[in-house]
């Protein structure tokens, strides 16, 4: 079978459950356990023969010899059950329960959908694809949330792209969310390294990925992609659930790739003996940073530094916010700039994310060991916001889209052979003054060069560049659709509340601002 075949067969289960009040949300969550109870049963059987993690009682074969009302207490028992254990099982099981309101139904499920598979033998891709088929339709109903766990796939696709992961390394994502930016790391290295050695293949399994997660519910579901991408397996899964921001893990990585959370600084409500509520700002004191703040995105900068070996890369979505914040933000940006080799911003369009409002970037930097010179020389940047317009349903972000980008970053000239070696100390700018058809360069050109002199004498060591003219400024005929100009509309007014809130919650002493 292949993945739009199962696509479909999942999703036309699903369409029958939300008839009954489940979300697309419950839905991957019951998937979620009779996928693993399926699986972990497979495992079991030839030609594995692994003994299972699940206790008998509440293996998968109990589920198909049950129907009616006793399938429902033996469903809600086993989830009970499972979820009091500790590892794979309790990260998986933890807090679970019975989605269904049928019992007809979720035999129907287990019957006719799950069990008919044998879901140890399908392809990754076929299985993977299927399951993030459901976390993307999952992230675009807004009612659920799920939005702001969800990476558009084409980003992380040209992330994974330019940061280039090799066999090997450890590659670790803080804030993992459903594990897209893992899996996609995992499917670049078995696509270009098609003959790694046994060894290698136990590592690209077992140890090369690690992920933190602090909302339960999406570890779980993260760990189950990883699962159907080939990554750990029932007895061990590299999810950890735990604010990643608390402290240093001391384990230190190759690669760091990252879509930290959007949103309201931290902070934690109190509730007093008095029964009033207050709020306090979670302010991250660590030794390991630059500076004290409660930004999270400003801290997620600082503990991926931390994270990464000498010499490891990073790539991040960052707000604009994180670069041109004064106070904490200054002093971050200029030790990041001293300490670090910050040698790529990609400025992407709006429209990109389920989260109204925000508009992002993409920072690119490699830690190196203590200097006394600045490791940054020049930051390339490319603007792919300006006279840029997408939208999640109607002309959504591709990788086709990102492949200039790619190309320009890897120091691929135009035109050059496809095999030609990657080499980003080769790059040359698309854009000049004056338009020069030797280099193919322009007063259009969205690829420009800033020297680290440049950077630091700006305010506040500001990274919010811009250069290019909006055309629609100049000429009505390019005004985008309108249903485009309203959303832009909805965009920057979302963002300019969020800012807005964060300078009220700070003059408020930390309290919520709604």
């Amino acid at each position: 079978m292949n993945s739009a075949i199962l696509v479909q067969k999942l999703w036309n289960y699903c369409n029958v459950l939300r008839d009954d009040g489940m979300s697309y949300g419950d839905y991957v969550e019951q998937l979620t356990y009779l996928l693993f109870l399926k699986m972990a049963d497979e495992r079991s059987r030839p030609p594995y023969r692994q003994p299972s993690i699940i206790p008998a009682l509440y293996a998968w074969p109990g589920l198909l010899t049950r129907d009616g009302d006793e399938l429902f207490d033996h469903y809600r028992h086993t989830l009970e059950r499972l979820g009091g254990e500790k590892g794979t099982l309790g990260l998986i099981f933890n807090k679970a329960q019975n989605k269904f309101q049928d019992p007809a139904k979720l035999r129907r499920v287990i019957v006719d959908l799950i069990n008919e598979e044998d879901w140890s033998s399908l392809g990754a891709d076929v299985k993977g694809d299927a399951y993030e088929g459901l976390l993307e339709k999952n992230a675009q109903d807004t009612k659920s949330g799920a939005g702001q766990y969800f990476t558009p796939r084409a980003l992380i696709q040209a992330m994974v792209d330019c940061i280039a992961p090799r066999p090997g390394e450890l590659i670790c994502d803080p804030a993992c969310g459903t594990g897209g930016f893992l899996f996609t790391a995992h499917q670049y290295l078995t696509q270009h390294y098609p003959n790694l050695t046994r060894d290698e293949k136990r590592h690209l399994k077992e140890g090369a990925f690690r992920g933190w997660e602090l909302v339960q519910a999406t570890a779980r579901v993260c760990a189950m992609n990883l699962m159907l991408h080939g990554i750990g397996s029932e007895k061990s899964v590299p999810v950890k659930v735990a604010d990643a921001l608390a402290a240093d893990p001391g384990e230190r990585f190759d690669v760091v790739l990252a879509n930290p959370p959007f949103g309201k600084k931290s902070s934690t409500q109190i509730e007093g003996a008095d029964g009033k509520r207050t709020t306090e700002k979670d302010v991250i004191e660590r030794d390991d940073f630059w500076a004290t703040t409660s930004n999270k995105q400003l801290n997620f900068v600082q503990h991926i530094k931390t994270l990464l070996k000498p010499h490891g890369r990073a790539a991040v979505v960052v707000p604009d916010n994180v670069l041109f914040e004064g106070g904490a933000g200054e002093t971050i940006r200029r030790k990041l700039l001293h300490e670090c080799d910050v040698h790529t911003l990609l400025r992407l369009p709006t429209g990109l994310f389920y989260a109204q409002g925000v508009k992002a970037n993409v920072l690119f930097f490699d830690k190196k060991p203590a200097s006394q010179t600045p490791w940054t020389s020049q930051l390339w940047i490319y603007d792919l916001r300006t006279n840029q317009h997408f939208t999640l349903k109607t002309n959504p972000l591709k990788r086709a889209d990102l492949d200039e980008f790619v190309r320009l970053y890897q120091g691929r000239r135009k035109g050059a052979p496809a095999n030609r070696p990657a080499n980003r100390h080769d790059r040359a700018a698309t854009w000049s003054e004056q338009a020069d058809a030797a280099s193919d360069a322009g007063p259009d050109g969205r690829w420009r060069v800033y020297g680290y002199d440049e950077l630091i004498a700006r305010d506040k060591a500001s990274l919010d560049i811009f250069w290019l003219r909006d055309d629609s400024l100049a000429d009505s005929d390019k005004l985008p659709p309108p249903e485009v100009i309203a959303q832009e509309i909805v965009d920057d007014l979302e963002a300019a509340l969020e800012q807005f809130r964060l300078i009220a919650s700070d003059l408020n002493g930390g309290a919520p601002c709604n």
